[in-house]
């Protein structure tokens, strides 16, 4: 294989097209183009650092497949109506890959009051939002927090037991609890303030921090709990 970039290249990379992205809402450049454009391309760059990262693990393979997952998320959300509910199951089977990347380091729920707190949290959200969204998806919006949570629950519990880089796993999980929780806010309660800003940096900085959670390419893979 040729030379890759490096992870300082491809963060710029996935920077630059995530402010492109941003910057194509009406209360920015007001531009749609740049948003078909330069969203996927802003999580392909996250794929391209993930790539190379945690050769010979098996969680290697199940953050791949969310990260691609996700970018079918991405693209889907594209049309923000007609692409909603693909969307949500694509997020949905990301964050059940991620899930599945989590275990292989520490088994589910081994640390249980972080799924209660995440549980905790996600009937807070639900509770807030519950009237606003439709009844065909209230089920597939019910699913998605679910796995969400449990992801999110699962990343704090490697921080929480010591496995390597587990801290900005855990920031992963939380800022994509974040973002979704935005974004649902704006969808099902009512518009925010220079949404798009608020929900795909924190997107894209959990991804990264997910991505970032698997061993570089110069390290061994760490002890398994």
């Amino acid at each position: 294989m040729g030379a890759r970039l490096s992870p300082v290249a491809l963060a710029l990379a996935a920077a630059a097209c995530a402010l492109l992205a941003i910057a194509s809402a009406p209360w920015a450049l007001g531009q749609p183009w740049l948003n078909f454009v330069f969203k996927p391309l802003a999580t392909l760059a996250v794929i391209a650092y993930a790539w190379p990262r945690g050769r010979g693990t098996p969680e290697r393979r199940w953050v791949l497949v969310g990260l691609g997952f996700s970018l079918g998320g991405d693209v889907a959300l594209l049309w923000p109506q007609q692409g909603f509910l693909p969307g949500l199951v694509s997020f949905l089977l990301a964050h059940l890959c991620y899930l599945l990347a989590f275990t292989r380091t520490q088994r589910l729920a081994a640390r249980p009051v972080w799924f209660m707190a995440y549980a905790a949290l996600a009937a807070v959200v639900l509770w807030q939002l519950w009237a606003g969204v439709p009844g065909p998806l209230r089920a597939p919006v019910l699913a998605y927090v679910a796995c969400l949570g449990a992801m999110a629950a699962q990343a704090a519990v490697l921080w929480r037991s010591g496995v390597a880089r587990g801290g900005v796993l855990a920031a992963g999980g939380a800022l994509f609890m974040l973002s979704d929780t935005l974004l649902a806010s704006n969808k099902f309660a009512g518009p925010l303030p220079l949404a798009s800003l608020w929900i795909l940096a924190s997107y894209w900085t959990a991804q990264w921090c997910i991505a970032s959670w698997l061993a570089p390419p110069d390290q061994r893979p760490s002890t398994r709990m």
